[in-house]
């Protein structure tokens, strides 16, 4: 088993949750970390598909359970089954990560920043498990570690230093 540290971004649509995963990822990256990401589709449907025509798409459409190719230093995994979140997370950390991003997925268990558009957010939000930080929405009280707005990006990398530096954010994937 190999351990590596987890953290889950949660929040509604337009809350910002990827274009922070995108930052933080460049910004770790940047310091000689390995970053894996495992983002839940929440748009409804598969997600966006390869062309049907490549060799890839056709070994999947002809009913192959996984369908994989490889080239140029990267590698496209389909499978026709998802997974569950573990085994999810297994792939996710296939490569050895030293940090996983999880976007979306609320309702796991793990360690979350929560992103809050509005009260309405924090309201359907506050009850999660494992908040570690809540950003924007500043009208809110609470006792958890709290950035009032998601442009404050000093802040907010600020606090991703102090969480990658704890020791006790590890998880056996």
């Amino acid at each position: 088993m190999d351990t590596l540290k987890t953290l889950h971004i949660v929040g509604f649509k337009n809350s910002g949750k990827t274009t922070l995963i995108a930052r933080w990822v460049r910004l770790l990256k940047g310091k000689g970390y390995s970053i894996a990401v495992l983002k839940h589709h929440g748009h409804g449907g598969q997600p966006t598909m390869p062309n049907s025509t490549t060799d890839t798409m056709q070994f999947f459409d002809s009913g192959a359970a996984v369908s994989v190719v490889a080239g140029g230093g990267t590698v496209q995994l389909l499978l026709h089954d998802e997974p569950d979140f573990t085994g999810l997370k297994e792939l996710a950390a296939i490569a050895k990560p030293d940090i996983l991003f999880i976007e979306g997925y609320k309702k796991e268990q793990g360690k979350k920043v929560v992103l809050l558009r509005d009260t309405e957010d924090w309201g359907s939000l506050s009850d999660l498990e494992g908040i570690q930080l809540i950003i924007g929405c500043p009208e809110i009280a609470t006792s958890v570690s709290h950035i009032e707005s998601r442009v404050d990006v000093g802040q907010l990398d600020s606090w991703l230093f102090d969480w990658v530096e704890k020791e006790d954010g590890d998880e056996t994937v």
